[in-house]
């Protein structure tokens, strides 16, 4: 079955019902977001990547971007960490688990999912890999705030029972990795579950274990 038509809740189901509560003004990342799995798949899943046709699963990329995305690959296993955590990774590893949940007194249960980019079963953690524009490790911490990356990366880590976890950012602009590691009772994973677990109680009220199309909701 495709990852995305399973039914469990993912942290991605979650960023969607936040932007349905609580809408901002949508900035369109689809470009963003095909760029990222470009380099997600040049370090994680290489078998889908063409280097000569410059394609990802058949879908051609410009001249450009490829040798943008060849670069910060480099720069990835440039890095003595990220060539570590990577070594015996199992790369786009999906986990899934039925969840029970207390937010505020009011437990509830769901059927939760998650992939990994960087899972190694040895460690019992993982990580993730952002390619993100921020040039310097504090604007990557505001980015992990900002773009709810500590929600992602606590989720992942209650799914999995991980008491560790790694978010690698490897900049569009200047090259650089960046790394923030979490640990389970940290602050960023603290803000993370707390983000998550009130989501995931208006996910539980709204839909069930339903899926929002289910529901009424239309094309999700």
């Amino acid at each position: 079955m495709n990852y995305y038509s399973r039914k469990e809740v993912s942290n991605s189901d979650l960023s969607w019902l936040k932007q349905q509560l609580y809408p901002r003004d949508a900035v369109d990342l689809t470009e963003a977001y095909r760029f990222g799995s470009l380099i997600d798949a040049m370090i994680t899943e290489p078998s889908r990547v063409d280097y000569f046709a410059r394609t990802l699963d058949g879908e051609r990329f410009s001249a450009e971007d490829f040798q943008k995305a060849e670069r910060m690959k480099k720069s990835f296993y440039a890095d003595d960490f990220c060539r570590m955590i990577s070594a015996r990774m199992d790369g786009q590893k999906v986990m899934s688990a039925r969840r029970t949940f207390d937010f505020q007194g009011y437990d509830f249960e769901l059927d939760c999912r998650c992939k990994w980019d960087i899972w190694r079963g040895d460690l019992g953690w993982g990580g993730d890999i952002k390619s993100t524009a921020a040039t310097t490790q504090s604007q990557f911490e505001d980015a992990a705030k900002f773009f709810d990356y500590d929600r992602q990366r606590a989720w992942y880590m209650d799914i999995a029972g991980a008491q560790k976890d790694v978010l690698i950012g490897i900049s569009k602009v200047n090259f650089k990795v960046f790394r923030i590691f979490i640990g389970k009772g940290s602050a960023l994973y603290e803000d993370g579950r707390r983000k998550y677990s009130e989501l995931a109680m208006k996910w539980h009220l709204m839909f069930g274990d339903r899926r929002p199309e289910e529901c009424g909701y239309g094309e999700f």
